[in-house]
């Protein structure tokens, strides 16, 4: 019976530990507004981790790299390779912008796969990736939005408009309309994928909590980190459309 009654103890704190408190916040106020607590303790900490990461990278450069210093180097070059192949030759100034999507995603998104953000209790809701929040997804969105607009206006000027009236002035609503839904369509992307991931593990927990989950939640980093890929690259190839000005 003790072995019994340990055994349904464990299943029951691996259960509330997998838990997902839907539509619940810890709620706080600054300056007169009213934000999600947790999406800002979560983001202080991947932030802090990027800027750790940066501040290890650049301490120390080698001429003949040490290990660390080849995988900080191996990161930048897939970045910019990236960034390059979506953008074209005049990628160099984009590289900090579609770096910092593709890295803060990528460790948001661990982040929740791998930190044990559940032990930590909030009065209300709990700790999870930022990217787990459609309020953060929506703001990385428009921050795409914003650079999308800000390369063809700058490399175009007020002529950028030109292309909605393209091929044929008929075409005015649907140009517009494609351009407001890029933003919806990055944002609930990437928000549904981290979502749904979350929610399958929380179910096979639930039914098979010492097996199946594992391999499951090995493959959600894998998926994570692709979820990563595909928002840094689909924001360099909308930057790069705006540029070029073609869809």
């Amino acid at each position: 019976m003790n072995v019994l009654s340990s055994s349904i103890n464990t299943l029951k704190s691996l259960y509330d530990i997998s838990g997902v408190e839907v539509g619940q916040h810890f709620y706080l106020k600054l300056g007169g507004f009213q934000v999600h607590a947790q999406v800002l303790i979560t983001s202080w900490v991947v932030i802090a981790i990027l800027l750790g990461s940066a501040i290890v990278a650049v301490r120390n450069p080698q001429t003949i790299p040490s290990d660390g210093q080849n995988f900080f180097e191996y990161v930048l070059e897939f970045i910019r390779d990236v960034s390059k192949t979506q953008i074209g030759e005049e990628y160099g100034p984009w590289v900090p912008f579609i770096g910092t999507m593709f890295l803060f995603i990528f460790v948001s998104n661990w982040s929740g796969a791998l930190l044990p953000w559940k032990i930590i209790q909030l009065p209300h809701g709990e700790l999870a990736a930022p990217t787990n929040d459609i309020n953060t997804t929506v703001a990385l969105a428009l921050l795409t939005s914003i650079a999308y607009f800000y390369a063809g206006l700058s490399k175009k000027g007020l002529g950028y408009f030109v292309k909605y009236i393209q091929p044929t002035p008929i075409l005015l609503p649907i140009n517009i309309l494609e351009d407001f839904t890029k933003p919806l369509s990055l944002s609930f992307r990437l928000f549904g994928n981290i979502l749904a991931d979350e929610l399958v593990v929380v179910v096979l927990v639930s039914l098979v909590p010492s097996v199946v989950p594992i391999p499951v939640m090995l493959l959600g980093l894998f998926t994570s980190g692709i979820q990563a890929l595909i928002f840094a690259t689909l924001a360099a190839a909308y930057i790069g459309e705006s540029m070029e000005g073609h869809h």
